[in-house]
């Protein structure tokens, strides 16, 4: 592609690079010169304008980004018209954004007139929000570097897992000084958390906060749901405490405790006949967003978690304060 100031008579057909406005004449950025200009141009005593003229072997901006956003696209995402060098993907339905950042990083990568930018990875979307962009800098591109740019990105490096409607059933665990009000509240929260995702409670139970009840209740409530989470009435502080040592005892297996999340260091996650259980930390109660959600919305997307993602979870782990919790990160503290 040849860039740079051209006699008029040498502009037809190239690219305005930069925007004219004269006299009443408005070429805009990206405009076609055409013959009709010349005239307005002359009398205005221009005598070269900047433009950008496309090569053998070159690509248009538009062009370009239309099929390198094609090729980030994966399963869940649609590519809207490519306009200005740009082409926004966007999600099909509402679920959790996927992205193979080493892909994406191989793209940006290669040249630096081709580039990616999404969401956070692991971010939840709805319907319809933009959730990438792919922008091409100049007006065109070599067919080689958008080629190698396409096979860089042949296993789609962006893509959103849809939610599935998921059945969940809650556990809690009760002690004296626990009031039914807090239960109450508990599962209301529950149940908008899950709302957006599709899923519902269709289960609760409570047990006294001893293992073998709870580990009688986990395999209860097993063939009734997709999901179980314990909201236990103590914190989880070790694998030997009340509700790792239930899941163990109704023959499941513990896949992580604690999390690099604050809030929500606290977290179970664990699995039994195949199924997710989720040891709940205290900030789960409240509606604000924590640790807990992050994998409430994986695993409601249809995600496996496994305790390398869990580990992984700490740039960007630390969330805002829950204010009802007090200065938990203050010294002396009691943690949750």
């Amino acid at each position: 592609m040849k860039f740079g100031p051209a006699p008029l008579n040498e502009s037809v057909g190239a690219i305005v690079a930069h925007a004219v406005r004269i006299d009443g004449l408005v070429l805009k950025k990206g405009e076609i010169v055409e013959a009709a200009h010349l005239h307005a141009l002359e009398a205005a005593g221009v005598r070269e304008i900047v433009v950008a003229q496309l090569e053998d072997g070159d690509v248009s901006e538009d062009e370009a980004a239309a099929l390198l956003a094609k090729a980030a696209a994966g399963e869940g995402v649609r590519v809207d018209r490519a306009f200005t060098g740009r082409a926004n993907l966007f999600a099909q339905e509402a679920g959790v954004l996927v992205v193979d950042v080493a892909a994406l990083d191989r793209v940006n990568d290669l040249d630096e007139t081709l580039t990616i930018a999404t969401l956070p990875p692991w971010r939840m979307v709805v319907a319809g929000e933009m959730v990438g962009t792919v922008k091409v800098i100049p007006f065109a591109v070599p067919r080689e570097t958008l080629d190698a740019a396409v096979r860089a990105a042949q296993t789609p490096p962006v893509r959103v897992a849809a939610f599935k409607p998921l059945r969940v059933g809650v556990l809690s665990t009760l002690l004296p000084g626990l009031k039914d009000s807090v239960i109450a509240k508990t599962l209301r929260v529950m149940g908008e958390r899950l709302a957006p995702m599709g899923g519902s409670i269709v289960v609760e139970a409570r047990t006294p906060h001893e293992a073998p009840a709870l580990a009688q209740a986990i395999k209860t409530l097993g063939s009734q749901c997709d999901l179980i989470v314990v909201f236990g009435a103590s914190a989880i502080t070790d694998r030997r405490d009340v509700i790792p040592a239930a899941l163990i005892e109704a023959g499941g297996q513990i896949v992580h405790l604690g999390m690099p999340v604050d809030p929500g260091n606290l977290l179970l996650v664990g699995k039994i006949d195949g199924k997710p259980l989720l040891g709940a930390p205290g900030c789960a109660r409240s509606p604000k967003e924590n640790g807990f959600d992050w994998v409430l919305q994986r695993l409601c997307a249809g995600l496996d978690v496994s305790a390398s993602d869990i580990k992984r979870m700490g740039a960007g782990g630390l969330l805002m304060e829950i204010v009802d919790r007090g200065q938990l990160r203050a010294p002396d503290a009691d943690h949750g």
